[in-house]
């Protein structure tokens, strides 16, 4: 049998053989805003041979920061220079909203000519992905793509991607040929990318295999593999990161960081060479903190160390400091825990469930609201069409535009999915009281919402169903009474002043910004990986014996820092492995407020190192 580039490198470099990322062929309806870059007027032609440059750029000048889905039918696309994401969309600026999408991460690739850029020290990008100048660049995603360097280009950057408060990278692979290949996914080319998601995606080779850099906003990465890189497989220079489920073949360093790195269950395999160096190196006064880290083939699991120079830093000889000798790291922080009362030095180990995921229904059978008499440029009140796709019986309801509802539609009978392109939902921003959608009891025991830039009025929680939000942005949540006890999913989710009611809700990649509290647990589980927030007020308060778990993340403190405690727990708990970056003068003064059986206790700035934190006031779990 005949292997394909990717499977026929990984077999002769002894590199792990790629495995499916996600589902085959996920198509989309016909619709003005799904455009294909193989159809007029780009005419992309996608074999592999013709240079298709010029159709993708196209593609993308017309309609990045629309709210419109650039896709890619499966094919190979040759290039032969950097693709870029314009600053400017039709005379005026790009603020985000530029969505693109493969029809499948195995059958769907962006392909570099072979000796593009041939000089290592001068890095250039298959696909740069702009930026606006300030943390303004909002809600873009690149997913289900395989990213090929091809041979001879030793300079060449698969993707420099960049999005603020919303954003992800998906379901991608990014593969070069043996010495080829600079970094495969590069985050730090400019400051202040994030706060963003990578989850479910692959590097195969290159010099680097991820790159982060910078002081701010900070990465979310779940479900990442690593393999055949020739310097690191991941690299930190000053983020805030959280990683879950990290996998690494590589004879070099799997991650070298300073700044604030969480890695939670990593499977690190070193190969030959690797016995000299160790599976993580954190330096320059970075802090650390790893849970359930496994470690083969390597020197020693952790050098925690405060030498500048990260080449020198794991090359010292010495002792392990305490809880990271390996090869298996169960429980380590480079900072030890504080708390006001007694507790344990550990996580609250909560449990941790995968985003559930739901059938791509055939898109034949999709009910597009449009079809229904929506109005998709937001002009029109388009309630009552949506109510009646949404009652149509069809299991998936398709939002291809931006929608003004002026009454709460709701989410009812067999429908399990409702999708956009990264659109807005008006309701709200209007004025008007109420929410735009209520979910309701219905057939499918899950329903999942995805990809819409803002939905304004938000969503009404009136059912125990599990809810999924899947790139939701600027969607604030009501819980009734009905939904308590239920169980939320939420990645890559932008919302205000959250409130659970004894819910158990698992979020990667959450921000919450507002003024007063950000999020209140009363009585739920709460598991974060990756918060970050802005404004003065408490961001988590814990109470009603509720269980709070936030695994990385920092507060950018923009306002009123000195108005309320960063946390506040009453007889519940929490811990938190957290940061905050204040450029304003004005930052959290008190850092913790905890009470237990009626005695109130705080740790207020500059009483030593307060995160992580760790409060234990409710029954352990």
């Amino acid at each position: 049998m005949k292997l394909s580039r990717i499977r026929f490198f990984a077999a002769m470099t002894g590199l792990l053989v790629p495995q499916p990322l996600a589902a085959e062929g996920q198509r989309f309806p016909a619709s003005p805003s799904v455009v294909l870059v193989t159809a007029a007027p780009y005419g992309a032609r996608g074999d592999g041979r013709s240079d298709d440059t010029e159709a993708v750029q196209r593609a993308i000048n017309d309609h990045a920061g629309t709210g419109r889905l650039i896709y890619f039918p499966a094919g190979r696309y040759l290039v032969t220079h950097t693709i870029t994401w314009p600053k400017q969309w039709q005379g005026r600026e790009n603020w985000g909203r530029t969505y693109l999408r493969g029809e499948s991460v195995d059958t769907t690739s962006i392909v570099l000519r072979d000796g593009v850029f041939p000089d290592g020290s001068d890095p250039h990008a298959v696909m740069w992905c702009g930026g606006f100048g300030s943390a303004d660049w909002f809600h873009n995603y690149v997913e289900q793509l395989t990213f090929d360097v091809g041979k001879g280009n030793p300079g060449a950057v698969a993707l420099q991607f960049y999005s603020n408060n919303s954003g992800a990278v998906r379901d991608c692979r990014f593969v070069a040929a043996e010495g080829s290949g600079h970094t495969g996914l590069d985050l730090g080319h400019r400051d202040m990318n994030g706060p963003l998601l990578v989850r479910n995606c692959e590097v195969l080779g290159f010099d680097c295999g991820v790159s982060c850099a910078h002081a701010v906003n900070g990465q979310i990465f779940e479900h990442l593999r690593l393999s055949g890189q020739r310097t690191v497989g991941f690299r930190n220079q000053g983020q805030h990161l959280a990683i879950r489920g990290l996998k690494s073949r590589n004879s070099v360093p799997a991650v070298m960081s300073y700044g604030a790195l969480v890695i939670d269950s990593a499977n690190l395999t070193g190969i030959a060479g690797a016995d000299a160096s160790p599976a993580v190196v954190n330096y320059n006064g970075g802090r650390i903190y790893l849970r359930d880290v496994k470690t083969h083939g390597y020197k020693r699991a952790l050098a925690d160390m405060e030498t500048p120079d990260a080449a020198a830093a794991w090359r010292i000889e010495g002792e392990d400091k305490a809880g990271s000798l390996g090869p298996d790291v169960a429980d380590y922080s480079s900072n030890k825990p504080n708390s006001p009362f007694p507790s344990p030095a550990s996580s609250l180990r909560l449990l941790v469930k995968e985003t559930p995921d739901l059938p791509w229904d055939d898109p034949a059978t999709w009910a597009d609201v449009d079809r229904y008499g929506a109005d998709p440029g937001g002009e029109k009140d388009s309630a009552s069409a949506i109510q009646s796709a949404i009652d149509s019986g069809a299991t998936t309801v398709f939002l291809p535009g931006s929608y003004r509802i002026s009454t709460p539609v709701v989410i009812r009978g067999k429908v399990r999915r409702i999708i956009g392109t990264g659109g807005l939902i008006s309701y709200g921003k209007d004025g008007h009281e109420g929410r735009d959608f209520i979910l309701a009891d219905g057939d499918s025991p899950k329903v999942l919402i995805e990809h819409f830039a803002a939905i304004h009025g938000g969503i009404e929680i009136d059912t125990r169903r599990t809810v999924i939000f899947r790139s939701v942005a600027d969607c604030d949540l009501k819980m009734t009474a009905s939904a308590e006890g239920g169980e939320i999913f939420a990645e890559d989710f932008v919302t205000h002043h959250l409130h659970l009611r004894k819910q158990r809700m698992w979020a990667r990649q959450l921000n919450v910004e507002n003024e007063g509290t950000h999020i209140l647990n009363d009585g739920g589980d709460l598991w974060v990986l990756g918060y970050k927030t802005e404004r003065g007020g408490t961001l988590v308060h814990t109470r009603g014996g509720g269980r709070s778990e936030i695994m990385g993340g920092f507060s950018y403190t923009t306002t009123a820092g000195g108005l309320a405690p960063m946390f506040v727990n009453e007889s519940s708990s929490v811990w938190a492995w957290f940061g905050e970056v204040c450029f304003n003068g004005d930052p959290f003064t008190t850092l913790v407020r905890e009470t237990r059986e009626g005695e109130t206790r705080t740790i207020r700035r500059g009483g030593g190192n307060c995160f992580p934190y760790s409060g234990r006031g409710a029954s352990a779990p």
